[in-house]
């Protein structure tokens, strides 16, 4: 099971990278747990200086901006 982290304190990017982490999931029918870290203290742990970011597996994919579902997609498959 892949385990996906959405860094972000909630603004609108933040929930939109979580809708398509969530669409991404679901159209690759993978078994995942996503998790929403809004927690700054929790965020400056993995070393991210903007948000929102994607962590796959405890390691930081993307920083700085939303990817698309299928962006996602790519990543959970490889």
């Amino acid at each position: 099971m892949k385990r996906i982290q959405i860094l972000g304190t909630g603004c609108p990017k933040c929930r939109l990278l979580l809708a398509n982490a969530e669409a991404a999931v679901q159209a690759l029918g993978v078994e995942a747990a996503i998790e929403k870290v809004d927690k700054i203290t929790d965020i400056m742990k993995f070393g991210v200086m903007t948000t929102p970011a994607l962590v796959v597996d405890g390691v930081v994919k993307s920083a700085g901006k939303v990817l698309s579902a299928e962006e996602i997609g790519k990543l959970l498959g490889s």
